[in-house]
């Protein structure tokens, strides 16, 4: 067995949740004794959900880059710690081994404490898919600061919101990024969202675009020229001493859409986020070592933080990091990848997968996916049509697909099976990781145990006790994590999802049940797409809701009210995207918008979505009792219209 917390058989699955559950300090005590601490704990877990306050391996002491970093030198120093597959098939790909990743990481934290970053503040990273986000993001939690990824679509206003939250005083960003067939320009959007600025003391710009830059004198400065400055010569070897962080420091701040318009920085401490990345990273996937392992998330979103980053590098794992996109130059390029670089697991979203299915099977041909052991899915529930396309076609019904449930939050994986090792179901995340304590509960917080007519019970999805990775607070703001993630129902974690349960105790996740829409794995707050909507001149009121989407698993389906002129229906809606484009991203843009006369609102003035998502989804029959509707012939109209 690989790693001694490694759970290999059905067996031993339900051993360690028996322990998990009925013992978790001892058992977590057990697994974290196999990292490196510069001083061990003196207390394993102390938790209350009412404040919410929850402490793990308290008095403990570390730093998350030796684990992922310094232990391996000795027999790992050598081997593949990041394979880097750039945007264009025609460019070098690039392997950093864990010698020279060690080293460059080194390097960049002396240039952030060159530049004046010290311990706790705030380093906002802004860059496209290259091995030097990674050594930004290890360079910046090993001198203490703390990192807050901003994923490179999201438009000035996004980045300026999230700075200011924040309070970030530096930035690493790049002149540009490739994706696809675009170049974006990274550096000119960060220059945007600067105006007005009053924090930000400094700005790191690498190189990869060769864009056209603007350079502030004072401000900005080159991420190469600063590397000159502490590059590692004869008898000059660059090895910064990692910063001693206390188990429950803060590790980084990841911005995550809400149910109100202002994205909340969900806050990671150190010692907790590293023992469950690590240990879930291990288990679901079945991590050997010398497997490579490709997830091809963006390191700006938490699937990116944790399983091509700290998970696989704190495991002595080789990750693989990609820059472009599935479908580009052709729909083939992810089968490319695993051919070129014999890639053991692939771990992606059922929006790539139903992506390539549309492509049909040619893009296949020729390509050898036999070094495939292991499929894995996130973001959102699979449906069984990709789950059984995936089987068939890309694991050649030999690799197991593990469908993993988590969130931002949770910080890694929660609900999924354990590839090969525990029963997989398609579509069904199957059971929860060890540790991990389940409910399903009705609106006023009771457990159901009524099945449905399927022989199912049916319920909203809250976690009854701490995992190591629980988010800690939102930065800034701890009475916004109380209300909504501890307030919804007593003594519980709620986690916005419903989801189905089975004989089994396999859990199936049915998607959101309060007002964020799951689009292509991301979440976009429906209040954050009708702030930006009603920021366009002629848009007096919207409503945003979500509907289903071929591709996307979940579209954004918005009603708009419009005082001004559209004579040219079809250039106003392009205005309007434009707007949403510009203050959230181009990821927020409603697939489809309707205009119509009114709403249909309450008396009191509330907009009753429930109604719109069903018009949406196509249901103009059941709607539910519109008499205490304001004006119920609004309904009729938006049924009429509906696109």
């Amino acid at each position: 067995m690989s790693y001694p917390y490694q759970i290999t058989s059905m067996d031993q699955y339900e051993m360690a949740y028996r322990v998990s559950v009925t013992n978790p300090e001892e058992y977590w005590a057990s697994v974290a004794q196999h990292f490196s601490w510069r001083k061990k704990w003196e207390k394993v877990l102390e938790w209350n959900f009412k404040e919410p306050n929850v402490k793990w391996f308290q008095g403990a002491k570390l730093n998350i880059t030796e684990n992922c970093l310094d232990r391996h030198l000795g027999e790992k120093g050598d081997q593949p710690a990041i394979i880097w597959e750039p945007n264009d098939p025609s460019e070098n790909s690039r392997i950093l081994t864990y010698k020279k990743l060690h080293q460059r990481v080194c390097q960049f934290a002396q240039v952030l404490r060159n530049n004046g970053v010290k311990k706790g503040d705030r380093v906002c990273i802004y860059m496209g898919m290259i091995p030097e986000l990674a050594i930004a993001v290890l360079a910046t939690a090993r001198i203490g600061a703390i990192h807050s990824v901003i994923f490179g679509g999201f438009s000035a206003q996004s980045i300026a919101d999230r700075l200011e939250d924040a309070q970030a005083t530096f930035i690493v960003t790049c002149d540009g990024a490739f994706r696809g067939g675009k170049d974006i320009p990274l550096k000119s959007v960060i220059d945007d969202a600067l105006i007005g600025n009053k924090t930000i003391k400094r700005v790191i710009v690498y190189t990869r675009t060769r864009t056209a830059v603007s350079m502030i004198k004072g401000r900005d400065v080159w991420w190469e020229d600063e590397m000159l400055k502490v590059t590692e010569g004869p008898g000059n070897p660059v090895n910064v001493v990692a910063e001693v962080m206390d188990a429950e420091d803060p590790l980084f701040i990841l911005y995550t859409s809400g149910s109100t318009g202002k994205p909340k920085g969900v806050v990671h401490s150190c010692a907790g986020y590293m023992i469950w990345t690590t240990y879930t990273f291990v288990n679901v996937f079945q991590y050997n070592p010398g497997d490579i392992h490709f997830c091809t998330a963006d390191i700006g979103w938490i699937t990116g933080h944790s399983y091509i980053v700290y998970g696989p590098l704190s495991a002595g794992a080789t990750s693989l990091m990609f820059e472009g996109i599935p479908t580009w130059p052709d729909a083939g390029r992810f089968w490319d990848i695993v051919d070129k670089h014999k890639v053991n697991i692939l771990y992606t979203a059922p929006t790539a997968i139903r992506s390539l299915m549309g492509f049909g099977l040619d893009p296949l041909k020729g390509k050898n996916l036999s070094s495939l052991k292991i499929l894995g899915t996130v973001g959102e529930p699979i449906n069984e049509e990709a789950w059984h396309w995936y089987d068939e076609h890309i694991g050649k019904k030999k690799c197991p697909i593990v469908d993993t449930w988590w969130q931002t939050e949770t910080g890694g994986v929660l609900i999924s099976n354990l590839a090969g090792v525990t029963p997989a179901k398609p579509s069904w995340a199957t059971l929860p990781m060890p540790g991990v304590q389940p409910i399903l509960v009705d609106e006023n917080g009771r457990e159901v145990t009524q099945k449905d007519e399927d022989g199912l019970l049916k319920g909203n999805l809250c976690i009854k006790a701490p995992w190591p990775s629980i988010l800690r607070t939102t930065y800034g703001d701890h009475e916004r994590c109380r209300k909504n993630y501890f307030a919804t129902y007593e003594n519980l974690y709620f986690t916005g999802d419903g989801a189905l349960k089975d004989d089994n105790g396999f859990y199936r996740i049915t998607g959101r049940v309060d007002d964020v829409l799951n689009v292509s794995g991301h979440r976009i707050g429906t209040a954050e797409v009708e702030n930006a909507l009603n920021m366009h001149a002629g848009v007096v009121e919207s409503a945003v809701v979500g509907y289903p989407h071929n591709i996307k698993g979940q579209g954004i389906y918005a009603y708009v009210i419009f005082s001004g002129n559209k004579k040219d229906e079809e250039l106003t809606r392009k205005d309007i995207l434009s707007t949403v484009s510009r203050v959230i991203g181009p990821i927020a843009k409603p697939d489809k918008i309707q205009f119509v006369n009114g709403l249909p609102k309450t008396r009191s003035g509330k907009i009753m979505r429930r109604i719109l998502r069903k018009i949406a989804e196509g249901e103009t029959e059941n709607l539910g009792d519109i008499s205490t509707l304001l004006d119920p012939g609004v309904v009729e109209e938006i049924k009429n219209g509906k696109l």
